[in-house]
């Protein structure tokens, strides 16, 4: 299934809304974690009264989202003149299996307007390109095409603790905020590229923030700028910075994962 084709499988059911997620989007035993909180933030919306742009995210993954039908719920938290903060669940039986908190803001009359430019790089000689490769690759990276312009591809052994990432999504179509989420939880954890032989990684808690409308921004040529902060105890912070196809910032991203390495 492609990306869009998984956000159109949300249906009501009740109380709750259901959703298809094939094998093709997991990672390793649990569901890309974009794709998870894409599929919350859809729900979401379907509680939204009209169109608010989203603002910002905190993700909490806390058990694998097998593929499969998945169960969200989700409930509105307070709905200010401006701001409505909501909370969704990715449910594995009764248990919450992801959480998600979605702030969804209008605009603001403001004098301010300060936003981040995105540095020149210089590519690499010979670019590192994705290779979707089953049983070495987690299966959701089928559906991304990617070249590192800077930086080195999990368990090469690196040293640099900075990446830079030209990224596209196999689909259909044009962006939404939902591309906007898998674009900036796409790359694999920097910390990786430091091991010299393959381990598993996971995310334990993620946080969001968009800048800008995304809407009908084509699905190439964007970029990824990620920074690995900290690694230690086998935990590991990472900042990414999300690009959209025309250099203009979109979101900022922040991860704390677990590296089993």
């Amino acid at each position: 299934m492609r990306f869009s084709e998984v956000l159109k499988s949300v249906r009501r059911d009740g109380d709750t809304w259901i959703a298809a997620i094939s094998e093709d989007w997991l990672q390793g035993r649990s569901a890309f974690g974009g794709l998870q909180a894409a599929l919350a933030v859809q729900v979401m919306r379907e509680l939204l009264p009209g169109y608010v742009p989203l603002r910002s995210l905190q993700v909490s993954f806390i058990a694998p989202v097998p593929a499969g039908t998945v169960r969200i719920a989700a409930s509105i938290l307070r709905q200010g003149k401006n701001v409505i903060q909501l909370e969704a669940r990715l449910l594995d039986g009764d248990a919450t299996a992801c959480m998600v908190i979605g702030i969804f803001g209008a605009p603001r009359e403001s004098a301010l307007r300060v936003l981040p430019e995105q540095p020149a790089v210089e590519a690499l000689a010979t670019q590192h390109v994705l290779r979707y490769v089953p049983g070495l690759l987690p299966q959701f990276t089928q559906h991304f095409e990617a070249r590192w312009l800077q930086g080195d591809i999990p368990f090469t052994g690196s040293k640099q603790t900075a990446q830079v990432v030209e990224v596209a999504l196999k689909d259909d179509g044009v962006a939404d905020e939902a591309q906007v989420i898998a674009f900036a939880d796409f790359i694999p954890p920097v910390a990786l590229s430091m091991l010299h032989q393959p381990a598993p990684g996971s995310s334990l808690t993620w946080m969001l923030e968009l800048f800008a409308d995304s809407r009908g921004l084509p699905l190439t040529g964007w970029r990824v700028d990620a920074l690995l902060q900290a690694a230690q105890y086998g935990y590991t912070s990472q900042q990414v910075m999300l690009w959209g196809p025309h250099g203009e910032p979109l979101a900022l991203s922040r991860q704390s994962m677990v590296i089993f390495g």
